[in-house]
Parts: structure tokens; C-alpha cells; sequence
């Protein structure tokens, strides 16, 4: 499994964009030495999900091996 932070760049409708995260924290800085670049870009048309991301808060990603496929 690999952990990224991103921070919720900007929501516009059902596309939803984000950023590695960079500063505000040391937790922050050790992601981001890990991870420097890069976006998250979804686009989703469950409003319900859609519903659950704020501007500017941070999220974990986490990216696992889809085993079987």
C-alpha cells in the first residue's frame, strides 16, 4: 500500500481536483518530500460523495493492489 496526503484544490460540479500537500504541518513536509508533485483529478456524479469533500481540507489516499483482476 502506498499513503498519499492531498489537500482539496477546488470542486467545480461533479470534478473534484487535488494537490499534494506541502507545508502546514511536519506531517505535511514528510509527505511531501515522499510525494512532491502530481494532482488527483475525479470526476464523480455520486452528489452524495461529492457532498463529503471540503476546499482546502487535507485527505489521505491510499492506493492498494486491486488483487485478482
Amino acid at each position: 500500500m502506498v499513503r498519499c496526503k492531498f489537500v482539496c484544490s477546488y470542486k467545480d460540479g461533479n470534478n473534484l481536483h487535488m494537490s499534494p500537500v506541502y507545508t502546514g504541518s511536519e506531517e505535511n513536509k514528510q509527505f511531501f518530500a515522499a510525494t512532491p508533485g502530481g494532482n488527483f483529478d475525479l470526476y464523480c456524479v455520486n452528489e452524495h460523495a461529492m457532498a463529503q469533500f471540503e476546499h482546502g481540507k487535507e485527505y489521505y489516499i491510499d492506493i492498494t493492489p486491486a488483487e485478482g483482476q
